[in-house]
C-alpha cells in the first residue's frame, strides 16, 4: 500500500441505508451529463506522485489497446466513497471505481455495481479467496489487481545480536519481544488505534486464534485482545499503541524504537530507503506451533458502477480486463511491492523477490474481511476500535468485547447477507 496507502484508517463510515438512498435516488438508468463517447473515466484513491504516475501508465498502455482515452481522477481513499455517491446523485457515475475490498459491498448492497462476468471477465487465474475478496453476495463486482495482508518484520541485526529465532508461535513472540524490550527499544509495534488499522491488524490474532467477527465476545476473540494486553503489560509495547496508526508502527520500526513490527509490503518502499536497516519478514506468529496464520486480505478492486449505458459498462469491462491481466498486475506488483491476484503473475512475482515469499503465504491463507457479513462489517470495525481503546487502557476485555458485540448486532441489523 505504500504512501498512499497508509492513510486506510480514516475513511468515511456512511451507513447502508444512507448509500441505498442516495444510490436508488441517483436514477442510475440514464446519463445525466453529456460524456464524451471516447475517453472513459476511472475514480481512484492514486494520490501519490508515483502511484498516479503507474496507473496513468498502465492506463495509457489499455487505452491504446481498446482504441479509447482512459483519464483517472484521484481523491484520497477517504473520499472515493462519498465522491462516488455525490457523483451518482448527479448522473455523472465515472466508468471505472476502484473501491477499498472493505467498501465494495455497500456500494453493491446498494445495487450501484455491475457484476463483471455479465462483462465477460474470467476470473480462471484467481484463487477462490481472491475471487470471494471481490464478490458480495456470490456476484463478482471487483477485480483485484493485487492483493495484500499483513507480516511480521524483524530487524535481523538486533535478533542476531540477542542470539534470538524470528518467533512462530504467540509465546515465542512474546518472550522474543520481552528480550528486545531495552531502554526506548520496544520489542514489537503494531496499530492499535481507534479506526480501521487498528482492526486490520487485530484480525490475524484474532482469525488465527479461532475467533470470529460473528461474535465478538467470544473466547477466541477475548484471548486475542488479551494476548494484546499482555504484550503492553510486559513493556513490550508502547503505550502509545492505542494511537498508532500503521504508518506510525513503520516510522517506530524504521527509527530503532522497535525490533519487530507487524505491518504490510506497503511500507517496503520506504524501509528500502534506510540502507542501514537489514530487515525480514515472516508470518505472523500463531496461539500453537503447527497452526494456520490467517490475516487479513487488503486492496482496491475495480469495478463498473450501474450507469444504465450498457454500451460504455461493456467497454469499462473490457479496461478493467486489461488493467487486471496478467502483465498488467505483475508490472504493478513489482512497482508496488503487492502481490498480484492472478496466480500466474504470482508465481513470476515470487520469482522476481524471494525476499517476500513470506508474504505471498500469508496471501494464500489469507481472509476478506467482508466474507461473512458484507457491508455489515463496517459496524464490526466500529465496535472492535471502541473496544481496544478500553481495553487497552485499563477494562477487561470480556466487558470490552461484550460491549462491542452488542454495539455490533445493533448496527448491523438488516445488512447482513
Amino acid at each position: 500500500m505504500s504512501k498512499r496507502f497508509n492513510r486506510r484508517s480514516r475513511r468515511a463510515v456512511i451507513p447502508l441505508a444512507a448509500v441505498s438512498a442516495l444510490v436508488a435516488g441517483a436514477g442510475l438508468t440514464g446519463c445525466g451529463q453529456q460524456r464524451d463517447a471516447s475517453v472513459y473515466t476511472v475514480l481512484n484513491s492514486s494520490t501519490d506522485e508515483t502511484y498516479h504516475r503507474w496507473d496513468a501508465e498502465a492506463m495509457a498502455r489499455c487505452g491504446e489497446r481498446l482504441g479509447v482515452g482512459i483519464e483517472q481522477q484521484s481523491v484520497p481513499a477517504a473520499q472515493v466513497m462519498t465522491k462516488a455517491l455525490r457523483m451518482a446523485s448527479s448522473k455523472s457515475l465515472p466508468d471505472i471505481v476502484q473501491f477499498d475490498a472493505s467498501e465494495m459491498p455497500t456500494f453493491a448492497e446498494a445495487g450501484g455495481l455491475v457484476d463483471l462476468r455479465t462483462l465477460g471477465l474470467s476470473t480462471a487465474d484467481v484463487p477462490q479467496g481472491i475471487v470471494n475478496f471481490g464478490s458480495y453476495k456470490g456476484t463478482y463486482y471487483g477485480a483485484a489487481r493485487s492483493v495484500n495482508t499483513l507480516a511480521l518484520f524483524y530487524n535481523k541485526d538486533l535478533l542476531d545480536q540477542a542470539g534470538l529465532k524470528v518467533p512462530t508461535t504467540w509465546a515465542e513472540l512474546r518472550e522474543t519481544a520481552k528480550q528486545l524490550t531495552r531502554g526506548k527499544r520496544y520489542g514489537l509495534a503494531l496499530s492499535a488505534g481507534g479506526a480501521e488499522d487498528g482492526v486490520f491488524q487485530f484480525t490475524p490474532f484474532m482469525w488465527s486464534n479461532g475467533g470470529d467477527e460473528t461474535r465478538l465476545d467470544g473466547p477466541g476473540v477475548v484471548e486475542a485482545l488479551d494476548y494484546w494486553k499482555s504484550l503492553l503489560k510486559d513493556g513490550s509495547l508502547s503505550k502509545s499503541t492505542v494511537g498508532w496508526t500503521q504508518a506510525d508502527v513503520n516510522d517506530q520500526f524504521m527509527a530503532g524504537n522497535a525490533a519487530m513490527m507487524i505491518n504490510g509490503p506497503w511500507q517496503v518502499e520506504t524501509l528500502n530507503t534506510k540502507k542501514s536497516l537489514h530487515w525480514g519478514i515472516a508470518r505472523i506468529p500463531v496461539p500453537e506451533a503447527g497452526g494456520k496464520s490467517v490475516g487479513p486480505l487488503g486492496g482496491a478492486v475495480l469495478t463498473v458502477p450501474n450507469t444504465g449505458d450498457e454500451q460504455r459498462e461493456r467497454t469499462a469491462g473490457k479496461i478493467v480486463a486489461c488493467l487486471s491481466s496478467e502483465q498488467e498486475q505483475l508490472t504493478y506488483a513489482l512497482n508496488s511491492w503487492m502481490v498480484p491476484a492472478n496466480e500466474k503473475a504470482a508465481a513470476v512475482w515470487r520469482q522476481r523477490v524471494p525476499e517476500l515469499d513470506a508474504l505471498a503465504d500469508q496471501v494464500a491463507a489469507a481472509r476478506s474481511r467482508t466474507a461473512k457479513l458484507g457491508a455489515g462489517w463496517s459496524s464490526v470495525s466500529l465496535a472492535l476500535q471502541s473496544a481496544f481503546q478500553s481495553a487497552l487502557t485499563g477494562e477487561s476485555s470480556q466487558a470490552a468485547l461484550k460491549r462491542a458485540q452488542q454495539r455490533a448486532t445493533s448496527g448491523n441489523r438488516g445488512t447482513r447477507p
